[in-house]
């Protein structure tokens, strides 16, 4: 090699090797610096009115727009002869980070007294998707009742098929302890 390449490639080595050092010192520097004061950076706050953020382990399929578990419909009026009911306002709850609306007080003190038995299946996901393996988002006004448990559909096609093959429950819940962990929280 030519001189003057040894001496263009020496001289970018010992620059790069001052940058390092350099970097070094000011990361130095900075570590041993004190930490701001935690009361010096200000609280993220909502404005006032609207529910909590979602909790880090919230589940429950909610109305991206409103915040609304079922769309605003009220869980406990899905048991009860001419529901599904609209929520109302001055009825609602924030359980477990989700705003729930309900069509009276009284309904409102039965979710209360046992949530899970009003909270749809498998935190409202298409039981036909959990059965195959994913969270797929449903639809409250398409819905099943079995039992005393709330099942809610992407679509007709799928709770028709769910009513009519029953093996599709036990798959779901077999597979919704991993589906749950796919579901962004």
């Amino acid at each position: 090699m030519k001189a003057a390449t040894w001496q263009h490639r020496l001289r970018h080595a010992l620059v790069c090797l001052v940058f390092s050092l350099a970097a070094q010192t000011a990361l130095a520097r900075t570590a041993d610096a004190p930490a701001p004061a935690a009361e010096a950076l200000p609280e993220p706050s909502l404005p006032a009115g609207l529910p909590p953020l979602p909790a880090l382990g919230e589940a429950m399929q909610r109305d991206l727009v409103s915040g609304l578990a079922l769309n605003g419909l009220d869980p406990v009026s899905y048991q009860l002869p001419g529901g599904p009911l609209a929520g109302r306002a001055e009825y609602e709850l924030i359980h477990d980070g989700i705003v729930w609306r309900f069509a009276s007080a009284a309904n409102r003190a039965a979710f209360l007294d046992a949530p899970a038995t009003y909270a749809p299946a498998f935190a409202g996901f298409d039981p036909i998707g959990v059965a195959n393996g994913v969270a797929v988002d449903s639809n409250p006004e398409r819905f099943a009742v079995i039992g005393s448990r709330l099942f809610l559909f992407r679509s007709d096609d799928n709770r028709r098929r769910f009513l009519l093959d029953r093996s599709l429950l036990d798959k779901a819940e077999t597979r919704w302890k991993a589906v749950l962990r796919t579901v962004a929280r």
